[in-house]
């Protein structure tokens, strides 16, 4: 007993980190809470457990990461607001012609890859979301053909730079921190490139022969202007309808005719259908296939006019508009219902189907709680349409954001963004005060509000990132990370460096699948650096190495954000990732093991 006490009080901060890391993971892959509330809480455990100071917690505050992906975040939307990722999507539809996929997947290709390199690839995923289904739309493609390529294009091409890709920030921040020489600006290019130039090559030459036809949600409903429009009429004082229940209404028993809202004393009535009872002076708005008033009244048998049965009058009718939107990573209807959240009371519109992991749900979806990813095919006037895109719950699918476009500050975003790629590549110790610098100058100079700058920042994202590096250090501080270094070290010396470099890169990548790769990057990180360390070589090609395959999530739709956006868009299945992604990754996996030793020499 004395000796089990004696072990305990020994190890028990080795041994309560490596709990906290098993729950982590299992938190991550079981989705109990968000990944950045996992991560921060078990920073704040070890902290509270003394494992780490309060003082040595504090300087995870400090590391530049973070920061420098902060930065990224609010210059990517610079490039949006000053119209400069707009103009280069508009290039995109004139350059793609109409009739070839190959060549519109060239181009797009092109373009994406190396907008990421300079710009975080989900603003850029998203941007091109819109564009790429409504040119599929426009000219009878299939867009489940262009999706998954746009995504791969985009995790590749934010590889080639340093800023391309929070993973990259996270892991060269953490290899300044232990002493290491910082990356510069371009240097993993000369990597970054022969990974866009394989990922083209394969989807160019037969990879999307791997992809199935799969239909998205719109053309599930024929979405051309006039199909579906929408009336507006007042219940009167006199009406039959007055202190009648909706379900005993003659609405309830047409089913041509669909009441989306009713309005009172100018609110929306935040009642269930089911539950409503008409009075007097209530504004009912109704969704009809039937082109106007007297069209309504020959296809439902209502007689809307002020003589009508039902006694309505100040009738409104208008076009009804179908578009597309994906639940985003910060929405606040994520884990609602439809019923819960009321939907078709509260915004004013209807929910036509839902996509969910490779499934078109037409019926009985009201009761599905809404996830990130999912995908909505809604319907509704154009102000309601554009006041619920106005909110940062959905990702507009059908047509790209509207928002006022600063075009006559573009030169001054461009010269932002060149300083600070000219400056990071020539001064690598400088790149987090560069970027912060660089996103000074263009809010002096108004190309992006103040709002719109903390507005732009993936808050979560950044506390993820500092969630992970206090875990990190707790596996410093406990020897937990000496001891796996060490044990790595011991079971591969006699392979040598390049067998152990291909297994960090296959665990990185086998990890990045299943959790977040900005989680995987910060956690794997300190680990080859002890790893190298403990084998006696330089540490710099087993941190590209985590790099690279921290961001090369090709397999799943989980892995990467960008890959969960269009997983929604396309239509896709769960599987259709795995069966092109998977020669990708491995294919991948093979050409990095051999080649980084020959950039990046032990």
């Amino acid at each position: 007993m004395d000796a089990f006490l004696t072990f305990f009080a020994t190890y028990w901060q080795p041994m309560l980190t490596c709990v906290i890391i098993v729950l982590v993971f299992i938190s991550f892959l079981k989705e109990w809470i968000s990944p950045d509330l996992t991560a921060m809480s078990a920073f704040i455990i070890l902290v509270l457990a003394g494992i780490l100071s309060p003082s040595k917690a504090m300087s995870v505050f400090g590391s530049s990461a973070p920061i420098t992906v902060a930065a990224m975040f609010i210059m990517s939307a610079v490039l949006e607001r000053t119209g400069l990722i707009e103009l280069l999507a508009g290039r995109f539809e004139k350059m793609a012609g109409t009739n070839n996929p190959v060549r519109i997947l060239a181009v797009l290709l092109f373009i994406v890859a190396f907008l990421s390199a300079f710009v975080n690839n989900t603003p850029v995923v998203v941007v091109f979301l819109p564009i790429i289904l409504r040119h599929c739309r426009k000219y009878d493609h299939k867009a489940s053909k262009f999706l998954i390529p746009l995504s791969y294009a985009a995790i590749v091409g934010g590889t080639c730079t340093i800023i391309g890709t929070s993973t990259n920030l996270i892991a060269s921040g953490i290899a300044a921190d232990a002493g290491i020489e910082p990356f510069g600006m371009f240097e993993v290019g000369k990597l970054g490139i022969f990974f866009v130039a394989i990922t083209l090559i394969y989807l160019m030459c037969g990879g999307t022969k791997l992809i199935p036809d799969r239909v998205t949600l719109s053309t599930l409903f024929d979405s051309e202007p006039g199909h579906e429009f929408l009336t507006q009429a007042h219940i009167a004082g006199d009406s039959p309808l007055v202190g009648k229940a909706f379900p005993d209404s003659p609405f309830a028993k047409r089913r041509e005719l669909r009441i989306i809202e009713v309005v009172r004393d100018g609110r929306p009535v935040p009642i269930a259908l089911n539950e409503l009872v008409f009075q007097g002076g209530d504004q009912i708005v109704m969704k009809t296939r039937a082109a106007g008033v007297m069209e309504l009244n020959d296809t439902t048998g209502l007689d809307l006019s002020p003589q009508g049965e039902l006694g309505l009058d100040h009738v409104r009718t208008e076009s009804a508009v179908l578009m597309e939107g994906i639940v985003g990573p910060g929405s606040r209807l994520a884990g609602k219902s439809l019923t819960q959240l009321n939907f078709r009371q509260r915004f004013g519109v209807l929910i036509l189907a839902v996509h969910r992991r490779g499934v078109n749900l037409r019926d009985r979806f009201e009761n599905v709680k809404l996830a990130f990813g999912d995908t909505l095919l809604i319907e509704g006037p154009v102000d309601r349409m554009t006041e619920l895109f106005g909110e940062k719950d959905f990702v507009n699918l059908s047509k790209p954001k509207e928002q006022p476009i600063r075009r006559e500050k573009a030169p001054i975003a461009i010269g932002a963004l060149l300083l600070f790629m000219i400056g990071g590549a020539t001064f690598p110790a400088y790149i987090p005060i560069l970027a912060i610098a660089a996103v000074l100058i263009t809010l002096v100079t108004k190309c992006i509000d103040p709002v719109e700058a903390y507005q732009a920042v993936e808050w979560k994202v950044v506390f993820l990132i500092f969630g992970m590096l206090g875990l990190g250090m707790g596996l410093q501080e406990t020897g937990v990370a000496k001891i796996l270094a060490e044990s790595a070290a011991s079971t591969f010396n006699e392979f040598g460096p390049h067998v152990v470099l291909a297994v960090l890169y296959l665990l990185a990548a086998v990890l990045t699948e299943l959790i977040s790769n900005n989680a995987v990057a910060a956690l794997l990180t300190p680990i080859a650096i002890g790893i190298a360390i403990s084998m006696g070589v330089d540490p710099r090609p087993f941190i590209v190495a985590i790099m690279f395959a921290s961001s090369a999530s090709f397999v799943t739709p989980i892995g990467y954000q960008t890959n969960t956006y269009v997983y929604g868009a396309g239509g896709y299945k769960f599987g259709d990732f795995s069966r092109i992604g998977l020669p990708l990754a491995l294919g991948l996996w093979v050409f990095a093991s051999f080649v980084i030793p020959k950039i990046w020499p032990f």
